[in-house]
């Protein structure tokens, strides 16, 4: 099953419990100034009454580069970034809870585990063109959005002891088998069969929401500077 890569690239760490209480303001977003002068930034995207910026635009391309080792196409990362500002306008009217510092330091800590050092991390965060606090400021935003679309559609999430057991049957115990593995019984892992199978369905239903909502909005895209693509 294809799952849009908005949200969902960092899932792993939506698992970091959320802490109620925690009403911190959002991060601030990606800085447009320069040594000396100062660049203004330019428009990338119109959204109704918002505006997605080229700042934003390349800060999320940087960090999927550091992430996957590339980026995406442009259109791919305005499409993304306009589900973040669609969800994100939901979470802030909700009044959803942001993400502790706590929270942000374990998912930074998290991501420099896929490394082999903290070394090899920071040159491979410097070759991005991310500074240390725009790695945070994206952590954050997947934290605070993939939190909130799980807050929303798992209540109406729905898995039977059947769609488990199909997807132990079918899926799960042929993948071990192919690769020489035992196969653990039922019971040890339907748990976290469940937990894969309730993921799924919540992807489901917010990729179709955030289809239905952007159908609704006025979105302009604006040439790139410089023909970017």
């Amino acid at each position: 099953m294809k799952t849009r890569p908005l949200i969902f690239v960092l899932a792993m760490f939506a698992a970091l419990p959320i802490r109620g209480a925690q009403q911190n303001p959002p991060i601030a977003p990606p800085s447009t100034e320069n040594t000396g002068a100062q660049t203004i930034d330019a428009i990338a995207v119109r959204i109704d009454t918002g505006v997605i910026t080229e700042s934003e635009v390349r800060e999320l391309a940087d960090f999927q580069t550091l992430v996957d080792g590339s980026s995406k196409s442009r259109d791919e990362v305005i499409r993304e970034l306009t589900d973040q500002w669609i969800v994100q306008g939901e979470a802030d009217t909700a009044h959803f809870a942001h993400p502790s510092e706590e929270d942000i330091d374990k998912a930074y800590a998290a991501l420099v585990r896929q490394s082999p050092s903290q070394a090899v991390f920071d040159q491979r965060r410097a070759q991005a063109g991310l500074s240390q606090d725009a790695v945070r400021r994206q952590l954050a935003q997947q934290l605070y959005l993939s939190r909130f679309l799980d807050f929303r559609f798992r209540p109406a999430a729905e898995v039977s002891d059947a769609d488990v057991q199909k997807y132990y049957d079918e899926q799960f115990a042929p993948q071990l088998k192919a690769k020489g593995e035992a196969v653990p019984p039922m019971g040890e892992v339907q748990d976290k069969i469940r937990e894969v199978l309730v993921q799924r369905d919540i992807t489901d239903r917010a990729n179709q929401w955030l289809d239905d909502t952007r159908s609704r909005l006025e979105i302009d895209v604006l040439a790139a500077p410089g023909g970017a693509q």
